[in-house]
């Protein structure tokens, strides 16, 4: 049985840094059990020359699997162990534009990019197309997109990405980033639609959809992503996109310190709860059967089991599996962030 040591990223948030090994064990557990067939095992951590190593084994892993692992949130290299060296392994990830994509935007509130790369995999894993990590072109669609932080690691992934978003300043601020990014980079695209949103001469909402390609090879050819952006309510989101044609909802939910979730029915709230009511049945029937739910929220102000009874009131099956249940940690003295993953049954 070969086994193996991953290097962990550095993270630029210490506070989450410190949370990066329990969580990159948690989620190589998570990948093992839903991409590899189970053949990941042992796992442990190591200190070597003052770094900070998850190890584990492996049973014949492939030039595929390399290239699923290749995408963990906190990977940042492999090695085989061979007594007391360190033999580096090739592997690949996913990426598929230059990484400022992610690093670039800089605003109070954002999301740690690596924490959204880790509830993205996370979500994806639990769908019934967890094995096609590498081979599908996943459509996500995350409903409370914000400035767009998940929306960018869903096209690095080279995925479909959708979003809806009722802060318009916020959905501005996105579009001139990303629009301005493409051209800087000289990448080609197409602006699809850019404005208004008018239904028996009502404006109900503003949007913008984007097609792109990360060569102009593949995008003559027609391998191109979309990218749709609404500027509307969250518990709207079905007059903008059809049912069954997401296969990941992932969100970040307000965390109810400097920001709170506001909903038609109950205004403006602190609690995440009141969100999940009138969103989740929404955002549920959006999903393909199989398809997956994943959203992170602040247990100081609502607990895990009552986000549970909400997605499962929404028709989803919470997935309990423990590396799932391995996913809190703290973000700062008033936030102590956790990660629910549900299935819409097949």
């Amino acid at each position: 049985m070969t086994r193996y040591g991953l290097l962990i990223l550095p993270a630029t948030n210490r506070v989450y840094a410190r949370s990066a090994v329990d969580l990159t064990r948690a989620e190589l557990e998570i990948f093992g059990g839903s991409a590899l067939d189970g053949r990941i095992g042992e796992l442990d951590t190591e200190v070597v020359g003052g770094a900070s190593y998850v190890t584990f084994t492996g049973d014949g892993l492939t030039e595929r699997d390399l290239a699923v692992l290749g995408n963990l949130s906190a990977g940042y290299a492999l090695f085989e162990i061979v007594g007391e060296l360190l033999r580096p392994i090739e592997w690949s990830r996913l990426d598929r534009y230059d990484d400022d994509l992610l690093t670039i935007q800089k605003y109070p509130g954002k999301t740690n990019e690596q924490f959204t790369k880790l509830l993205l995999n996370v979500t994806l894993l639990a769908s019934d197309w967890a094995t096609e990590m590498t081979s599908r072109r996943f459509r996500v669609l995350d409903p409370l997109c914000g400035r767009g932080t998940t929306l960018n690691q869903a096209l690095m992934y080279g995925f479909d990405a959708a979003g809806i978003e009722r802060d318009q300043k916020d959905v501005e601020a996105y579009r001139a980033f990303v629009t301005t990014w493409l051209k800087q980079k000289r990448l080609k695209h197409r602006v699809l639609e850019s404005g208004p949103v008018r239904r028996e001469r009502k404006v109900v909402g503003r949007r913008v959809r984007i097609e792109l390609a990360p060569t102009r090879e593949e995008h003559k050819a027609g391998q191109t992503q979309l990218l749709d952006v609404v500027n509307a309510d969250t518990a709207r989101s079905a007059e903008f996109f059809r049912p069954e044609t997401v296969d990941l909802v992932v969100a970040d939910a307000p965390y109810g310190v400097q920001h709170g979730s506001r909903t038609a029915d109950h205004g403006l709230s602190r609690d995440p709860l009141a969100l999940l009511a009138d969103a989740a049945p929404v955002w549920a029937r959006l999903l393909r059967p199989g398809g997956a739910l994943g959203i992170s929220w602040n247990t100081h102000v609502a607990s895990r089991d009552d986000a549970a009874a909400a997605l499962a009131d929404a028709g989803l099956t919470v997935v309990d599996d423990e590396p799932y249940r391995a996913l809190r940690h703290r973000v700062d003295q008033s936030i102590m962030r956790d990660v629910l993953v549900a299935r819409r049954p097949a």
